[in-house]
């Protein structure tokens, strides 16, 4: 089953061949369509080469020796946060901070524990998303049990969603904070329904003291993410989603509200060779362009959408109005989410992998106020095919 091209697909297509011939694991598995980037993406050879080169020249622990491969390394690390700033666009650099951790939940819940209880007094409000990833749940929760055993009482609101397309709703929100709402956890990219929610709308809504708390995991990578335009405070993600090694991450501090960042404990061995890996893939994002990334992958979605709405035995999580490839609601950013009406998730999993595809079938780890029966998700990246999406819509389609 196929459907038309969209002009950024046309546009593209050269540039996204040349690119998807940079990922070896890929190139060597035309059998395979991987499907399942927003658990973990695929890694280019210019990354490949960095650790190779790194774990062959350089490879030595960082601020500790004097030696030339220590000093090497430290200043790699030095030079990683710094090209974390930059990727990031930030707009005060020499004020910032950037945290090495093993990725978003590490990252996340780094500031619940070492951050937040230091900014949250008897009587104040927090912000949480209820519906998107545990991650972005589950730390807020324990900081405020923590908090009330000590005797600090604070409460916890949750976010608002708009019920037709699972976005925030930026309305609502404005009215439920108020003067004592200090700190706002929110999702950049959802991970189950795709939606970008629309997180430059949060500051507004919230006013100009509130912190707001970015989980980053499914954007880094996948589309241009400005914290000059954003004015989040924290930006939280994982190397691994964004074409470094696993155990790799970062959480980037604004500093300018609430006290500075400075994680407690004592800090051990840094994972070197992941943060030499996730400089060398933010090189590789900017030279490829995120821009153009974004383009391709909504295009991808938009297809596979498309397809699906006229498959009468798939219901389509997420926004309905957004489902036609022409819809001028705001498509999905490269994350598909959907089940059959009679064929279990986790058995269309398997159905799906014995034609091929690698996708994602279970409930996502979403949080109590998202979906509670389990679900397929196609995550898509710069190196899927216009192809892959429609053969994957073949198949489904002989499904029923």
């Amino acid at each position: 089953m196929c459907v038309q091209g969209t002009p950024p697909i046309e546009e593209l297509r050269e540039w996204q061949r040349a690119v998807r011939a940079q990922f070896p694991i890929i190139t060597g598995h035309p059998e395979h369509a991987y499907l399942d980037s927003a658990a973990t993406a695929q890694k280019p050879q210019a990354v490949l080469d960095c650790v190779q080169t790194y774990l062959t020249t350089t490879n030595a622990n960082a601020g500790r020796g004097t030696y030339p491969w220590a000093n090497r390394t430290t200043a790699l690390v030095e030079q990683t946060r710094d090209r974390v700033r930059r990727f990031l666009d930030d707009p005060a650099p020499e004020q910032s901070a950037v945290h090495f951790t093993s990725g978003t939940t590490e990252g996340l819940r780094t500031i619940a524990r070492d951050w937040l209880p230091l900014l949250l007094t008897d009587g104040d409000e927090i912000v949480v998303p209820l519906a998107d990833h545990q991650a972005n749940i589950a730390p807020w929760q324990e900081v405020q049990q923590e908090l009330s055993r000590r005797g600090t009482h604070v409460r916890l609101l949750p976010m608002p969603y708009q019920q037709s397309s699972g976005d925030y709703d930026h309305i609502a929100l404005a009215d439920l904070a108020g003067p004592r709402t200090r700190f706002v956890a929110v999702t950049h990219v959802h991970h189950v329904y795709g939606g970008n929610m629309n997180v430059h709308r949060i500051r507004e809504a919230v006013g100009p003291d509130a912190v707001i708390c970015l989980d980053a995991a499914q954007s880094i990578g996948h589309l241009p993410v400005s914290v000059t335009e954003l004015d989040a405070d924290f930006v939280v993600f994982s190397g691994h989603k964004a074409m470094a090694l696993p155990g790799s991450g970062a959480v980037w501090a604004r500093q300018t509200r609430g006290p500075a960042f400075t994680p407690g404990g004592w800090p051990g061995t840094p994972n070197t060779v992941g943060i030499a890996s996730l400089a060398a893939a933010l090189d590789w994002l900017d030279a490829a362009g995120t821009d153009r990334i974004e383009r391709w992958t909504v295009a991808l979605a938009a297809r596979l959408t498309e397809g699906l709405r006229h498959l009468e035995a798939y219901e389509v999580l997420g926004c309905r109005n957004s489902l036609a490839a022409d819809s001028p609601v705001q498509q999905r950013e490269g994350i598909v989410t959907f089940r059959h009406r009679d064929i279990d998730s986790g058995d269309l999993g398997f159905i799906l992998f014995s034609h091929g595809f690698m996708v994602r079938s279970d409930n996502h780890c979403q949080g109590s106020a998202g979906e509670r029966t389990g679900s397929v998700r196609v995550s898509l990246h710069v190196y899927n095919t216009v192809e892959e999406v429609d053969q994957l819509l073949t198949a489904l389609h002989t499904l029923g």
